[in-house]
């Protein structure tokens, strides 16, 4: 198709360009992964009970194949149908060589959903791969640790959350969350800055904070295996201040800063505090904040009394106060400071708001 002269040089357009992609960028990808082996390290928390005569695919091209599809936007299993011809993605899985004519395909769907659902125990008559799921979750603690190099950090912030994953379907654990109003699992969710530590999956059925102790436990171990004289806090909101992970952090040197939810018996506590920041307000006419530092101990689940942070503020003509439960001391954070520069770094910006 001619579509005449421009700048001296013809303007033609064709369609026999050959193999092409529309995701180059998987070439990052390639060597972001070249820089941190997460393809490697992932592989080999997998075991693979095929006969090797019968192998076509390796279980590093499986896991390269899936990993790189996710990355790429390609989250359902049937896409690889057609990203098994990809010529970018057997480049970076070792199956395309430009001068053959005929490029080895990837894995088609049904081959990668043989390895989705290979179980944790020794591989079986029909599942010949199976998975090492602990060593699954120690992968993401190393890479991690693996990219401070040899310079440790004094001190880290691991950031708890618990989340909606909606359900559109009737998916095996469906169950109805009130609070996000829809069908949902509850995954819960550990970060450290940008870095991800774990993700695990939960049914909606259950508390916040429903086995947190048992994974920030294994981060921890893991983390101070490397580093042990690192001083670690957790941060979260209310729905993981829960007597069990507190007595966990005070037992085992580990601080945290906890959301509070706020009750009756705490608003009371911050009476006069409100009533200060309403006379500042109406007085400016601008949002007013205060904060107080009190001891404080639940009725019936604390076992021992804890530093709270409050802070009384009154913003657009109500009250809107805040609690914060903490191991750390007034002598390190005082509670202005740590309400705004450390809790609020979670960027939680309804609770932040000035």
């Amino acid at each position: 198709m001619a579509f005449g002269r421009a700048g001296g040089r013809e303007l033609v357009a064709a369609f026999d360009g050959g193999r092409v992609t529309s995701d180059a960028g998987a070439l990052l990808l390639g060597g972001t992964d070249r820089a941190i082996r997460l393809l490697d390290r992932f592989a080999a928390c997998f075991h693979d009970g095929r006969h090797p005569a019968f192998v076509t695919h390796r279980v590093r091209s499986l896991v390269g194949q899936r990993i790189f599809g996710l990355a790429l936007g390609y989250e359902d299993l049937v896409d690889h149908d057609d990203l098994r011809h990809d010529p970018v993605l057997g480049s970076l899985l070792g199956r395309f060589k430009p001068d053959e004519a005929a490029p080895a395909p990837l894995a088609g769907k049904s081959t990668l959903n043989r390895l989705e659902h290979a179980p944790a125990e020794a591989a079986a008559r029909y599942h010949k791969i199976g998975h090492d799921a602990a060593a699954i979750e120690a992968v993401f603690v190393d890479l991690f640790v693996d990219a401070f190099g040899a310079k440790p950090p004094r001190d880290i912030i691991l950031d708890l959350d618990a989340t909606d994953n909606p359900i559109h379907g009737h998916q095996e654990g469906r169950f109805f969350h009130g609070y996000y109003d829809c069908h949902c699992y509850l995954p819960l969710y550990i970060f450290c800055g940008r870095h991800l530590l774990a993700a695990k999956l939960r049914r909606s059925n259950i508390d916040a904070s429903a086995g947190a102790v048992e994974e920030v436990a294994r981060i921890v171990r893991q983390i101070r295996a490397r580093w042990p004289r690192i001083k670690i806090v957790l941060r979260a909101d209310s729905g993981f201040a829960r007597e069990a992970l507190m007595l966990w952090c005070e037992q085992t040197r580990v601080d945290f800063v906890f959301g509070l939810a706020r009750n009756t018996r705490l608003e009371a506590r911050v009476a006069a505090a409100l009533q200060e920041t309403r006379t500042m307000a109406e007085a400016t006419g601008r949002p007013a904040r205060v904060f107080r530092d009190f001891l404080w101990s639940a009725k019936e689940t604390w076992s021992r009394r804890r530093r709270v942070i409050a802070k009384a503020e009154w913003s657009r003509g109500e009250a809107n106060p805040r609690f914060l439960v903490t191991s750390l001391k007034p002598d390190a954070f005082g509670a202005r400071a740590l309400y705004e520069d450390l809790y609020c770094a979670r960027g939680e910006m309804d609770i932040c708001q000035a």
